[in-house]
């Protein structure tokens, strides 16, 4: 014999289908999120900074006696040669000199010249050094053909060539320095020992071009007046301010990346040194900031088209990997003091904690919380919980 149902229970399954339609309706609906891989590639972290472009070796070319100047004939970017005439002085009418003047004067001369023998010597050792670090170079790069040496033996061997090279230069500019302060003071002997009327010629201690014109017109000048600078654009170092917070992880012979100088591409370059004092600075924001020069080399070609005291940014790199565990900037975000991200798990948001090895550009290198093939959510929002529901757009 069938039972049947009574009105009071299917009134009562009536209800639970109900309530069960209602709660369906009701349930918050999928999240749409844009999501990103974790996975595993080269990253670079760079610390950045704004500077610009200076002469190595700036040389100054003042009058060495009081007296008249003839009008300069030379403009901004001429060419000047080493010993060339670039200026005369006539020197004023004077009372002989004394005995203690004469002495002073003859024994700067001389100190001169022994300073111009001492940075000679060391122009010569570090010509030696500078040799001996290119040979070398030539013979881990033939064990290294062959196998019997490694990679970074020849990193070493050719950042050793390069910074033989680069002192050796620098030697040579300390050579053309010290050969101007012998011109100096033999100009200001024979200019001192001169009677009016007595043309003294002002030669270019080094070959370079004309940076500024600090006296052009003809008059009366008094000793020590600079009237032009002069040097040489074939020299060029950077100088890139950087907050000294940053500036700490920076190390000489980093790798620097040039960019926004005005020209396609980027330019290289290696830190030289990062200077001991630091400044103080407004930023745009009105925020006083410390910062410090890092003084960077150039390396390879393009930088012919640049000269004296030109704009430029700079990317110096401080970290580098060819193989880490990467995931985009965009799913990171500051929970506390620690780093988080949203991880799709099942169709649901999941909250993780991850530690940053390195930050890049547009990735972060993760030390954990994550690993590979783990898909993230990319720029969150508030309206993102852990246990969300959420799909993929």
């Amino acid at each position: 014999m069938a039972v049947r149902p009574t009105r009071a229970a299917l009134l009562t399954l009536a209800a639970a289908a109900l309530a069960g339609a209602v709660a369906l309706a009701l349930r918050p609906g999928r999240v749409p999120v844009e999501v990103g891989t974790v996975a595993r590639g080269p990253i670079r972290e760079t610390v950045d900074g704004t500077g610009k472009t200076r002469v190595r070796e700036r040389f100054v070319v003042s009058a060495p006696v009081s007296g008249h100047l003839e009008r300069v004939a030379l403009r901004p970017g001429d060419e000047a040669e080493a010993g060339a005439v670039v200026a005369v002085v006539t020197p004023a009418a004077s009372a002989p000199l004394d005995a203690r003047t004469r002495a002073e004067l003859q024994a700067r001369l001389r100190v001169a010249r022994a300073a111009q023998e001492e940075v000679r010597a060391a122009a010569d050792r570090a010509g030696v050094e500078a040799a001996q670090a290119g040979r070398d170079l030539a013979r881990v790069r033939a064990l290294a053909s062959g196998g019997s040496a490694s990679a970074s033996s020849v990193e070493t061997a050719e950042s050793a060539a390069q910074a033989g090279a680069q002192e050796a230069g620098r030697a040579e500019h300390a050579v053309r320095r010290a050969a101007a302060e012998v011109e100096a003071a033999r100009a200001a002997l024979a200019g001192a020992s001169a009677r009016g009327g007595e043309r003294v010629p002002l030669r270019a201690p080094a070959s370079g071009r004309v940076l500024a014109v600090l006296r052009e017109s003809e008059g009366p000048i008094a000793a020590g007046t600079p009237i032009l600078e002069i040097g040489d654009c074939c020299a060029l170092e950077v100088e890139v301010e950087l907050l000294t917070t940053q500036a700490v992880r920076v190390s000489p012979g980093a790798p620097v990346e040039i960019v926004r100088w005005g020209g396609p591409g980027t330019l290289a370059g290696r830190v030289r040194r990062v200077e001991p004092a630091a400044f103080t600075k407004v930023s745009a924001l009105g925020v006083e900031e410390q910062r410090v020069l890092a003084i960077v080399d150039p390396v390879g070609e393009g930088w012919k088209r640049l000269g004296d005291g030109f704009s430029l940014e700079a990317r110096v790199v401080v970290a580098a990997r060819d193989d880490a565990l990467l995931v985009p900037a965009s799913a990171l975000f500051r929970k506390g003091d620690r780093w988080a991200t949203f991880a799709v798990e099942g169709g649901r948001a999941r909250l993780r904690e991850v530690t940053i090895a390195e930050q890049g550009e547009s990735h972060a290198a993760i030390a954990s919380g994550l690993a590979e093939g783990d898909r993230v959510v990319l720029h969150p929002t508030d309206a993102l919980a852990g246990g969300t529901r959420v799909r993929a757009r």
